[in-house]
């Protein structure tokens, strides 16, 4: 059912998420294509937001920081996931891969390489400061809004 606090987590998770992917871009090789990479990105951030952050939201301020905290973890597993299959599958259709096994195994190889581009303090402080907000933002509207 849909409720404020959902919809804030929601809103409040897709920001974070847009803003990270903004800063992840100059970490990235020059000349590469980004595409739609922060909608895609805020896409997963609203979802993962709604359903999980917004979804636990009015259990007290803090269990909804934890919230947030898992919040943008399963957001960087997802978004990481996400974009390792991407390649792995653009890869694929380039007919990389002798085995289904080594395709599988690129996918793992790719979140491993673009988690470490994460490990930027810049990002870090962000990612941690969202999830708080994030949190916090959830908590306040479900007191407000029921």
């Amino acid at each position: 059912m849909p409720t404020a606090a959902k919809l804030m987590s929601a809103i409040a998770l897709a920001l974070v998420a847009f803003i990270v992917s903004e800063q992840v871009k100059p970490l990235l090789p020059e000349g590469t294509d980004f595409g739609y990479f922060n909608y895609v990105n805020s896409f997963f951030g609203a979802v993962v937001g709604w359903k999980l952050i917004g979804a636990r939201a009015g259990r007290g301020v803090s269990r909804s920081i934890n919230n947030g905290i898992t919040g943008v973890l399963a957001l960087l597993l997802v978004t990481l996931f996400a974009h390792g299959f991407w390649e792995m599958f653009e890869n694929s259709l380039n007919l990389r891969y002798d085995t289904t096994a080594e395709a599988v195994q690129s996918i793992f190889e790719t979140m491993l390489e673009n988690a470490l581009l994460l490990l930027n303090t810049n990002i870090i402080i962000t990612l941690i400061g969202g999830a708080v907000f994030c949190g916090l933002l959830s908590e306040a509207t479900s007191r407000r809004w029921r």
